[in-house]
């Protein structure tokens, strides 16, 4: 596994309780994208999620999300239709010693054709309400409640 060395600039919150992040859920067509995370991740691995990563440079925040999309499904950003942010909110992991600040954002693109980096090891494309019958990272399930308001 990758181990994680921040650029210059970059904040590295591997060990600060407070971190902010995004958790990006693509929709085509009705449908939402799920990944399954990498088994050799530090958080979380084998749980599904939408796509994520740290606020952890000054890029803005559409800016943050088509490079998360860009890297971990090889989507430019010429396939986003539009980018949506929900409700923020906190999510305590005490098992890691974090307070997740997360910030869901709806991702509607123009093609369901992606290409996994290392950071997953599966998708699917499902209706929002399958969700629950997949092994879901914690706070992902209030990701899509949150989603759920703005579609």
């Amino acid at each position: 596994m990758k181990k994680f060395k921040p650029t210059k600039g970059q904040t590295d919150y591997t060990n600060i309780t407070w971190a902010p992040v995004i958790n990006c859920v693509l929709e085509f067509e009705g449908k939402i994208l799920i990944v399954q995370r990498n088994k050799n991740l530090n958080f979380y691995p084998n749980y599904y999620n939408g796509i994520s990563g740290f606020l952890d440079d000054n890029k803005t925040l559409k800016a943050k999300v088509k490079k998360e999309i860009q890297e971990e499904l090889g989507l430019r950003a010429s396939a986003i239709k539009s980018i949506e942010l929900g409700r923020i909110f906190h999510k305590s992991a005490p098992q890691y010693d974090k307070i997740w600040i997360v910030h869901p954002i709806l991702v509607r693109v123009k093609t369901d054709k992606i290409r996994l980096d290392w950071e997953a090891q599966g998708f699917k494309w499902i209706d929002i309400s399958e969700a629950s019958k997949y092994k879901l990272m914690p706070g992902f399930a209030q990701v899509l409640e949150e989603i759920k308001k703005i579609c």
